[in-house]
């Protein structure tokens, strides 16, 4: 009976005992440093005190300390029931730490806690904080760009990633954001136009946060206004502009032409020249070249970058054909900032016949008959049109199958102030026979001090070259063609692309 009682007594108060670890919950009673802000991180002491005996391990298994997110390595001293945390490294200024301590920590009785245990402490001071410092457009602005940007000046550099889980617009508006400023200034670019004539709002949440994790603190709502400009952009002129930056209107025509109305073209227009287009307010620039087409000639590309402007210029992507001609159209449709287009075509005739821009061309051959009879070489001259006519090249002054020295004129019609270039022309010219008429060899070439000093009677006005070689005549007859290939150049850098030539009997 007595063994029963005491069996009795111990069970109860086994039960009781359980009971009161039952409803005494698990859980961290104190911890340091505290919440707040703390100015000395190298002295900051990192501990935690259950309210009941934890188990050593369990507790350090689910404790972790962060620093800006990033985990803090350190190792693990007990004094009495409270676990002390010793970082490896001090903790560091201008961070926020996070100590979590998992709710699957248990105490000694297998007893794990309600809840999760969270403590914040940081080592930045307030005036660290983000800031918005400025933003465009600024409060109740009214802008007229529709494609216009907005920005946003912090005083701490802050990541991009921030700027689109933070930043909103309503009415929505997609775009990007960009950082410039290292990171202190971010720039939105809408994919899409503003809508004319609304109101909208840009929202910050105090979520937004700069490059150390630090929030903005405070929300931020921003209101603009899309301007009501309904005035349509017009072309006001087109201007030619020269390599010395002279300018010419160019003047307009409706496209159309028939006998008795022939087509007007703006003359004159050389290689280097490029054209001018003035508005009556400043337009897209990307719009210009969308809308801008040429008939007969190369492509138009701008000079200036991406924007608004009112003067547009534009160059060739290839030099024009000399003498060719082209139409420029510029079609309606280009935009101002508003989002107004323009609604007229407008059409410029233009002929590439600039004198600055002729290429070389070959107009005349001059070689002497009896080139070793110095008081009459029987000199012999042929203009481009001269085909198959006689070239009578004869045994008396050129022995068949001997070499004989001698030398061809060259007569070239050139741009205004402009010279062949003699290396140029020594490496393209040659002479091709059928049924192998003669066989010329070239030498070395003159630009002055010239055999026979006088040129040919009514060419005064064209360059002269003289190409002094060995010719070797046959007994057989056929076709000579004095021939100078693709590519001849000048001092002005034109360039005649087709093969030249005279071609003769013999």
């Amino acid at each position: 009976m007595k063994k029963f009682f005491i069996f009795f007594l111990f069970s109860v108060f086994s039960f009781i005992s359980c009971d009161i670890l039952r409803f005494s919950k698990f859980e961290v009673v104190s911890w340091t440093p505290g919440g707040g802000y703390h100015d000395t991180p190298d002295r900051i002491s990192v501990s935690v005190e259950f309210s009941h005996e934890p188990d050593k391990a369990s507790a350090e298994k689910n404790f972790s300390l962060t620093g800006n997110g990033n985990r803090v390595k350190g190792n693990f001293f007990w004094n009495s029931g409270k676990m002390v945390f010793s970082p490896l490294a001090p903790l560091e200024k201008n961070t926020d730490y996070l100590i979590n301590i998992s709710e699957n920590t248990r105490d000694t009785g297998g007893l794990s806690m309600d809840y999760a245990f969270t403590g914040y402490f940081t080592t930045r001071s307030s005036d660290t904080r983000p800031v918005l410092i400025s933003y465009n457009p600024s409060m109740y602005a009214q802008i007229d760009d529709i494609s216009g940007k907005i920005t946003l000046e912090f005083s701490l550099p802050i990541p991009l990633k921030t700027l689109y889980e933070n930043v909103s617009f309503n009415p929505s508006m997609s775009g990007f954001w960009q950082l410039e400023k290292n990171g202190r200034i971010a720039v939105f670019t809408p994919s899409q136009s503003w809508t004319n004539n609304s109101r909208y709002e840009i929202k910050i949440n105090n979520s937004l946060t700069d490059n150390n994790g630090m929030n903005i603190g405070n929300e931020f709502l921003g209101i603009f206004f899309t301007g009501t400009d309904l005035e349509t952009p017009r072309l006001l002129s087109a201007w030619r502009i020269t390599i010395d930056n002279k300018t010419i209107e160019l003047f307009s025509c409706d496209g159309y032409s028939n006998i008795l109305n022939p087509p007007f073209y703006n003359t004159n227009w050389e290689k280097n020249d490029r054209l001018l287009l003035i508005f009556s307010k400043p337009v897209l620039v990307s719009s210009v070249k969308n809308f801008i087409t040429v008939d007969d000639g190369p492509n138009l590309v701008t000079e200036i970058q991406p924007g608004y402007e009112n003067e547009i210029y534009l160059s060739f992507e290839n030099i024009p054909a000399y003498k060719s001609r082209f139409i420029i159209r510029i079609k309606p449709g280009i935009k101002d900032a508003s989002g107004n287009e323009t609604k007229e075509e407008n059409i410029f005739r233009i002929f590439a016949d600039g004198k600055l821009s002729m290429p070389p061309e070959l107009a005349g051959i001059r070689m002497p008959m009896s080139p070793g009879n110095e008081t009459d070489m029987k000199l012999k001259f042929y203009d481009t049109g001269s085909l198959y006519k006689i070239l009578p090249i004869s045994d008396e002054f050129y022995p068949s199958g001997e070499s004989v020295d001698t030398w061809i004129e060259l007569y070239f019609k050139t741009a205004e102030g402009a010279l062949i270039e003699p290396f140029s022309l020594m490496e393209l010219f040659r002479i091709e026979t059928s049924n192998n008429v003669i066989n010329f060899s070239p030498r070395h070439i003159k630009t002055n001090n010239f055999t026979i000093p006088e040129p040919e009677a009514g060419w005064e006005n064209y360059q002269r070259i003289e190409i002094f070689g060995n010719l070797i005549n046959t007994t057989f007859y056929g076709i000579i063609n004095f021939q100078i290939s693709s590519g001849l150049t000048d001092t002005l850098g034109n360039k005649n692309e087709n093969l030249q030539g005279i071609s003769l009997l013999k």
